[in-house]
């Protein structure tokens, strides 16, 4: 444009000089493409720094919505973990509670069996001590009264403390335990006489039927105490232990429950603390986007009020070089034929004919636009077929014709940009919002599948859970049916056994007691024998009461382990359900999400086919819109540019015929 401008400016071909009106038209015209260049790199530079603030401000926008989302999910975080430490600090307190009170009550219970214990120690040993005694008192005192040295000394003795001194005479017991007899018999004849006025020891022989029954008599309730107290320590050993085992089982499953309950503690604790840490950076940084975001509108608004003051401006400018230029071309066509020679007017003129055709086939030739080069083409013709002031006119009119085509062209390109611009924007927004949605609903159907996964998880392993605990308590039930049967088959088969024995005791110690024997009895082989089976009476009785302790116990562990096992159950069967219904919902949830991410899914297809139609149709193939208004507007500028040169042209022609007019009428 500016070397078509600088062409009009000197016609060298034919030496012509410019009047000086001429030259400032050419210096402003020269002017006003200078400020209209300077307007486009400014609106190019103007236009790249607009497109910078929008994608700055939409990374911005993005990431302080992520932020924002970010924060909330962190501040959820640390509340739950919160909740759940704090949860689990009063659990760890009533669990610490509970292990300091089962541990004080077995350690009392430990104190009480000691004692139990310590009393049961001693009085077992005194009445074995006393069994003992007694049956070799007996022993002794049937084997005297048999046929011994001191058998005469014995029947004459008319108490128990007189037969016991003849034995201690003859050295058959110590001293010692004479006095331990007399004593034992003299509390036993004491209490007698608290129950039912017994006879003094004197007269007790006649009313037991002689020393060795009385003896007897003694030895069989010694022989009682001792396994009344043998069973007694037995039964409270046994609920020692049931004991002990209940309070040892309770403390081991707290705390087990208390380490579970620390170690989740612990663990809540560490998600917290790094939630708190990425909350405190994601906090910064999304303070820092939004300062960031502030500062960006602000630079941006700036620009623009600084872009859009100086374009004011520019037009300003070209408005007055217009007006100027218009005053200059309007007004000084007289003076001009007045003030400088027109010889050559004739010849000048054809030269801007011929410049005119020359610029617009050169506006064709740099635009690239074949309506331009047929425009030239035709203003040739005319020039070269018409003469005179009408060609002016129909290149007027031609230029006039394409510059107001260009124009309507010009606008409907701008209206459909606007159109386009506003249509790609609303549909973008609209897109973003979808997939922000879309996204939103993916993650919250992500995150309620593992959840659901989860739970049936959990649901399978409590069903197997439960299945082994079945099996178990049947596979136990077996076991203490089995035990039990054997028990019941064992425990008459004892109780015959120990009955048979002590029969046998009483049939043989009548028979050898008797002292009118029509022969000569074996007494020291039945003595053996009676020795025998009282031995073989203390195992029977010893094997009954451990059978029935061990038969208690028994009993005992597996109804507490079926109590357990019920109580496991119910509680499992009870999370099971729970855990069941809450995955149920989390399915139907996952399902309405679905369902909802579908109708989004169709909704953001939808504007991205409108997306792509609008592409389609707003996006020209080989320009953009700002290089189709920038070419159009070089065009229109250009060809007001000849029609200008062709207005100057043709009011210096009329100027110079109305002067060639009054030249001829002087002369006639």
């Amino acid at each position: 444009m500016k070397a078509v401008v600088s062409l009009l400016s000197v016609s060298s071909v034919l030496a012509v000089e410019v009047n000086p009106i001429e030259k400032v038209i050419q210096m402003m015209a020269d002017l006003e493409s200078k400020i209209i260049g300077e307007g486009k790199d400014c609106q190019k530079t103007y236009d790249e720094f607009a497109e910078w603030c929008e994608d700055r401000s939409k990374d911005l926008g993005f990431e302080i919505k992520t932020g924002k989302a970010q924060v909330a999910d962190l501040s959820a975080t640390i509340q739950d973990e919160t909740a759940k430490m704090d949860a689990a600090s009063s659990k760890i307190d009533d669990l610490s509670a509970d292990i300091a009170s089962d541990e004080a009550d077995l350690k009392a219970a430990n104190k009480i069996r000691e004692k139990e214990a310590a009393d049961f120690a001693a009085e077992e040993k005194e009445l074995t001590e006393v069994v003992d005694m007694l049956q070799r008192a007996v022993a002794i005192l049937e084997k005297e009264m048999a046929g011994g040295a001191s058998m005469m000394q014995l029947k004459s003795a008319k108490s128990l403390e007189e037969a016991l001194n003849v034995m201690v005479k003859a050295s058959a017991i110590s001293q010692a335990d004479s006095s331990r007899l007399t004593a034992l018999v003299q509390t036993q004849s004491d209490d007698s006489d608290a129950d039912a006025g017994a006879p003094a020891a004197e007269v007790y022989e006649s009313k037991s039927g002689g020393i060795v029954d009385t003896l007897t008599g003694l030895l069989d309730k010694a022989q009682s105490q001792l396994d009344d107290a043998t069973k007694a320590e037995t039964s409270a050993k046994n609920k020692f232990d049931m004991l002990r085992q209940s309070l040892e089982d309770e403390i081991k499953y707290a705390s087990k429950d208390m380490d579970d309950t620390k170690k989740s503690l612990a663990e809540s604790g560490e998600i917290k603390a790094a939630a708190e840490g990425d909350l405190a950076v994601t906090s910064k940084a999304l303070n820092e986007d939004v300062n960031a975001l502030g500062d960006l509108h602000t630079d941006c608004m700036t620009k623009a009020q600084d872009f859009e003051a100086e374009t004011t401006s520019r037009g300003e400018e070209l408005k007055a070089l217009a007006m100027a230029k218009k005053a200059v071309k309007e007004s000084t066509g007289g003076a001009t034929e007045q003030s400088y020679s027109f010889i050559q007017l004739q010849t000048s003129t054809d030269l801007k004919n011929f410049e005119v055709v020359r610029l617009v086939k050169e506006l064709a030739r740099k635009q690239n636009e074949p309506v331009l080069a047929q425009l030239a083409s035709r203003m040739s013709s005319t020039i070269r077929l018409n003469h005179g002031a009408d060609v002016f006119g129909k290149i007027k009119g031609m230029i006039s014709d394409m510059i107001e085509k260009l124009e309507k062209e010009q606008a409907e390109a701008a209206e459909l940009k606007q159109w386009c611009d506003k249509e790609i924007a609303e549909s973008t927004a609209k897109k973003e919002d979808s997939t922000a949605i879309f996204e939103k609903l993916s993650t919250k159907i992500d995150s309620k599948s593992a959840a659901s996964k989860q739970l049936k998880g959990q649901v399978a392993t409590l069903q197997r859970e439960l299945a082994e605990l079945a099996n178990a308590q049947a596979e136990m039930g077996k076991i203490r049916s089995d035990e039990k049967a054997t028990y019941d088959k064992n425990k008459p088969e004892m109780d015959a056994g120990l009955q048979g024995v002590k029969l046998a005791l009483k049939i043989l110690n009548d028979y050898y007691a008797k002292a009118d024997k029509s022969h000569s009895s074996a007494d020291g082989a039945g003595g053996g024998i009676i020795g025998m089976l009282e031995v073989i009476e203390s195992d029977f009785t010893k094997g009954i009461t451990e059978m029935v302790a061990a038969e208690q116990t028994a009993a005992a562990a597996f109804e507490k382990e079926t109590k357990e096992n019920a109580i496991e159950k119910t509680t499992k069967t009870q999370d099971a359900k729970y855990k069941t219904k809450e995955a149920a919902s989390l399915d139907k949830a996952i399902a309405e999400l679905s369902t909802d991410r579908e109708g989004v899914e169709a909704e953001l297809e939808a504007v991205n086919e409108y997306l792509d139609s609008l592409e389609k149709k707003c996006t020209y193939k080989v320009e953009s819109y700002e290089e189709r208004k920038s070419r159009r507007e070089a065009e229109v500028n250009g060809l007001k540019e000849a029609l200008d040169i062709l207005e100057s042209e043709t009011a210096l022609v009329q100027t110079s015929v109305q002067h060639a007019l009054r030249g001829v009428r002087k002369h006639a």
